[in-house]
């Protein structure tokens, strides 16, 4: 589920207008879990933090539903192929070529 127009600005607002000048506020914050207490109470299992300022402001503790940090999960996919416990993933996506 995405969130609603006026929830992404909120979204966007928060990141360009505090999280990247390193501003990390407890009304913000609230926000955010609030925000994500709706995603929940509209059905979602889990929130995924895609962007990578946001993990820094909410973290799993705060939120009401199960966090899924892109930063840590990319980082922990890349440390596994560096290390040769997973594969490379394959492109699924559009017009990539090698």
């Amino acid at each position: 589920m995405i969130p609603a127009g006026d929830e992404q600005a909120l979204v966007h607002a928060t990141i360009f207008d505090q999280l990247v000048h390193g501003a990390f506020r407890d009304e913000t914050r609230a926000s955010f879990v609030d925000l994500i207490g709706r995603l929940a109470d509209s059905g979602c299992d889990a929130v995924a933090l895609v962007c990578t300022e946001i993990p820094l402001l909410v973290s799993p503790d705060d939120a009401p539903l199960p966090v899924l940090d892109s930063t840590r999960l990319s980082g922990q996919a890349a440390l596994e192929v560096a290390l040769g416990t997973r594969a490379l993933p394959a492109w699924h996506g559009g017009q990539f070529r090698r």
